[in-house]
C-alpha cells in the first residue's frame, strides 16, 4: 500500500513538472536558450 502511495505522489510530481515544461515551451521559453527562445538565434528546438 505504501508503494503506490510513493508511486502516485512521485507520478503527480512528474506529471506536474512536464506539463510546466510544456507550458513554458508554448510561451517561447526554453531552458537551452536561456529561457528565451526568441533570442536564442534559431538553434534551439521549437
Amino acid at each position: 500500500m505504501g508503494t503506490i502511495a510513493v508511486g502516485l505522489a512521485v507520478l503527480g510530481i512528474v506529471s506536474l513538472i512536464v506539463r510546466s515544461m510544456v507550458k513554458d515551451k508554448k510561451q517561447g521559453k526554453s531552458i537551452q536558450c536561456g529561457n528565451d527562445c526568441k533570442h536564442c538565434g534559431g538553434h534551439c528546438s521549437r
